[in-house]
């Protein structure tokens, strides 16, 4: 065959479609007679189950696979496939009258719909007539077909070793007797196929949907389930849905940040530290023992002015505002997915049909059998096997989570070791003088500590990727859906405390258990605890989320996009050497990575995090939101540029819903009022500023007047023990102040918790406890308001059932009046009155 066809995605004949590649080395290490067997058998085994192959033999050898029509027709029984049986005549919703406005949004009606919509009917071989087969080399759509021919290939045995029955070609990947099979793209994704036949789908998706530039325009989601499958399809769409619903969080949180902004020079908290008669006149105990200084209060100006930009009245309603946001987006995603359901025609679908049928490697690894009242014999795990399994997988999740809380400890032990460093430090340096008042020591050690717990999360995250996935192989579980399901929460839970246990950290521990000058409380009995800046621990919870969360979002579209790309410039340089017309559409493909079965997994995981970061602790950053959506239209181009361009076509495979994502979700919705709560009660200053307000304040015109002197104990300089004690006291100072409520001195209770602290207290507890409660109301209430499914939608279904089973009844009873035509049987009689019954029921019903 000439050298131009060789971008052809057809055999040799030029009419066979290739619907699946399979590729090995041929080396000759001690192995190659052991894979060429498997290989022989394996290869005969397809042949037998009627696929047809045909063979490139080359330095990589390629087996192409093309499934027949008396195959495709046969899988798509076993596996339930819906395909068309007449086009859809209900007609569509009324426009929108916004759709003039957001007409520069929309993509063209080609590309959106790429194809009519049908009623559909799962296929049987009995009744071909009944569906729209206009050409049998096209009916069934290219996903289909590689979808069918991966089933086929994945319970294909080849052969027979250690006395057990081998099969599946994931396994003959694993043991290198095949190094890739995958089905193949369509075209080159930057320009056309010479085919006319080519629907070009590659080519149309990098087009309107993989590139930057078409970052404002909407997915064409019916075309990326054609070309990639429903599962994909499903992601593509929640993760433009999360970014159109991120667009109204990151805008209010805009608005609390420039409210924060315009106010900064009002905020009476700032005006009095700034203040050289009130703040530089207000010694403050030194931030460490013997080595540091007391120190003037007025040297934290700046860094007190920026946390106002966090720690405002905006932050409440913030914190509640996205307490509810959550549960819209959550519900108003029910609604989405249901419509996609019945577009998608996934409404029937029953995970059965694919994600319940037990995987090969459960079927190989379990060689006891038992009863099951559907299946017949099936295998089975025994028990005590299963308990065993279950055993090491604890423990070695556990060790693994210990190992985050040590990894965390030993972040605050060098917090605490180089707190005492930069404070000492700090106050000596004078070439530190310019940026001395932005950069305090606590901000110095938050943001080293931050960046030194990015490293470490990065690195765990690293290592625990590959040992989650062997613990969950070890457990051998015994459906895909139980497979995803273990090997999910598993990775959940580690990246949970890994993320976010510095954060918790921040905002629950640190500056709460530190004690008073003379009785400090101390880690390890040798490192002094922590304390907040006397402006408060929000901004360095702000430090924490900002750096964490940035550096992820940063980190993850390196990984996404670069190390791709770098490794298909790298396969490619040895096809530079070939003219583009030898550079068969195979190999091209091959040269591309792989999207494994776990690529949409990593993918939901790292925007799970991210949805926690901007739900979680939201109250301490209301700029969270807008770092997401940024983050996420780039992510969504991102993923489709890598997809189409860089990774080879996946298999395609069906899902109706997020499947467990949707519960951690739901979860972490529950969490964020409690943990916001607990934020702008503990972590934030509102509290004790309306506890203040209301009760403490004796300056009518200026509320807000005193209240840093308030909030500061005082501590004579002559009961610090020698312990804490600083080396100098230059200017002899008597008193000096610290962040807490506590009686002075020369009180009766002298160091002892003052009544305004127990006031502060009961008012913090109560503000959780009815903050907790209005939004759990109103997040309830709203979520009994949105109906999971749209009415249009339900109808829509009822409908569209209804005409189905007409037609399908239709269909028997013409059949039957034949067959009465022709034999005339008592038996025939019954059945033609049988289905003209049901008939009359489905017009009834």
């Amino acid at each position: 065959f000439s050298p131009r066809n060789k971008d052809s995605i057809f055999f040799r004949d030029g009419v066979r479609r290739i619907d699946f590649v399979l590729a090995y080395v041929d080396d000759l290490n001690k192995e190659w007679e052991k894979k060429l067997e498997r290989r022989k058998e394996f290869e005969r085994n397809l042949e037998n189950a009627g696929l047809k192959l045909e063979r490139e033999d080359k330095k990589i050898c390629f087996v192409k696979i093309h499934a027949t029509w008396d195959v495709l027709i046969t899988y798509a029984e076993v596996l339930n496939i819906k395909v068309p049986i007449k086009e859809n005549d209900i007609p569509s919703t009324v426009e929108n009258p916004l759709d003039c406005m957001l007409a520069p949004l929309r993509l063209p009606e080609k590309v959106m719909h790429p194809e009519p919509d049908y009623f559909t009917a799962p296929f049987s071989r009995d009744k071909q007539e009944l569906y729209l087969i206009n050409d049998e080399s096209t009916f069934f759509s290219p996903s289909m077909r590689n979808r069918i021919v991966n089933y086929i290939l994945t319970r294909c045995p080849y052969g027979t070793e250690e006395g057990k029955k081998k099969f599946g070609i994931k396994r003959l990947l694993n043991n290198g007797t095949y190094s890739a099979a995958y089905p193949l793209h369509d075209c080159q994704y930057w320009k056309k196929a010479n085919d006319p036949n080519c629907e070009n789908e590659r080519y149309t998706l990098y087009m309107e949907w993989a590139r930057f530039l078409r970052f404002y325009k909407e997915q064409p989601l019916d075309l990326i389930r054609k070309y990639y499958g429903e599962k994909i399809g499903i992601y593509f769409a929640w993760l433009g849905f999360y970014t159109e619903m991120l667009f109204l969080a990151a805008v209010v949180g805009l608005i609390c940040f420039l409210y924060g902004l315009f106010t900064m020079d009002e905020n009476m908290s700032s005006k009095e530290i700034c203040d050289p008669a009130i703040g530089g006149e207000i010694i403050m105990c030194p931030l460490c023992d013997r080595d540091c200084e007391y120190w003037r209060l007025n040297t934290t100006c700046e860094s007190s002015q920026y946390s106002h930009l966090f720690d405002n009245v905006a932050t409440l309603f913030f914190a509640i505002f996205m307490g509810i946001w959550v549960t819209l987006f959550l519900e108003f995603w029910k609604r989405r997915q249901a419509r996609l359901k019945y577009e998608w025609d996934l409404v029937d679908f029953e995970e059965e049909q694919q994600q319940l049928q037990l995987r090969p490697e459960y079927e190989a690894k379990c060689t006891h059998k038992k009863k099951n009242p559907v299946t017949q014999m099936e295998p089975y795990l025994p028990i005590t096997s299963q308990a065993v399994r279950f055993c090491i997988s604890g423990t070695t999740v556990l060790f693994w989570v210990s190992l985050i809380i040590a990894s965390m400890i030993a972040v605050i032990v060098y917090r605490l070791a180089v707190y005492a460093a930069f404070a000492s430090l700090m106050e000596n340096t004078q070439t530190l003088q310019p940026i001395s008042g932005l950069l305090t020591p606590q901000l110095a050690t938050s943001v080293t500590a931050s960046c030194l717990n990015f490293v470490i999360i990065m690195i765990l995250n690293f290592l625990y990727e590959r040992i989650a996935i062997w613990i969950t192989d070890m457990e051998i579980p015994r459906t895909h859906m139980e497979y995803e399901n273990r090997l999910t929460m598993k990775m959940f839970l580690f990246q949970f405390v890994n993320y976010y246990s510095s954060c918790f950290y921040v905002a629950f521990f640190k500056g709460k258990f530190v004690g008073y000058p003379g009785a400090y409380t101390y880690m390890f009995n040798r490192w002094r605890n922590e304390e907040c800046d006397p402006a408060g621990c929000l901004i360095e919870l702000t430090t924490q989320l900002t750096i964490v969360m940035a550096g992820k979002q940063i980190w993850g579209n390196i990984q996404e996009a670069i190390v791709p790309w770098i490794c298909n410039w790298w396969g490619r340089r040895k096809a530079r050497n070939n003219p583009e017309n030898l550079y068969s559409r195979w190999e091209q493909d091959h040269d591309l990575q792989t999207f494994g079965a776990l690529g949409l997994f990593y993918e939901y995981l790292e925007m799970v995090i991210q949805f926690g970061f901007i739900t979680l602790f939201v109250a301490s950053f209301p700029l969270a939101p807008l770092l997401a959506l940024m983050n996420n239209i780039l992510e969504i181009r991102v993923d489709s540029w890598k997809l189409t361009t860089q990774y080879r076509r996946p298999v395609a495979a069906k899902a109706h819903s997020i499947g467990v994502w949707q519960e951690i979700l739901n979860g972490m919705a529950i969490l964020s009022v409690v943990t916001n709560a607990f934020i702008v009660a503990f972590t934030s200053d509102m509290i004790p500023r309306l506890v203040y307000y209301y009760t403490a304040s004796e300056n009518e015109d200026s509320p807000m007047s005193g209240y840093i002197n308030n909030s500061l104990s005082v501590f004579q300089i002559s009961d610090f023990p020698d312990r804490n004690k600083p080396k100098l006291n230059p200017e002899n100072f008597v008193i000096c102040r610290y962040r807490d409520y506590r009686y002075p001195p020369d009180h009766e209770k002298k160091y002892l918790h003052s009544m305004q602290f127990w006031h502060i207290l009961a008012a913090k507890l109560a503000f959780i406890i009815i903050m907790e409660h209005v939004v759990f109301i109103v997040k309830f209430f709203v979520a009994w308001m949105i109906p999971d499914v749209p009415a249009d939608v339900k109808a829509k279904i009822k409908r569209e059932k209804y005409l189905t089973q007409k037609i399908l009844y239709e269909y028997e009873f013409e059949k039957l009046k034949e067959r009465l035509c022709q034999g005339g049987k008592q038996t025939t009689e019954e059945e033609f009155i049988t289905t003209e019954g049901r008939m009359e029921l489905s017009r009834a019903m």
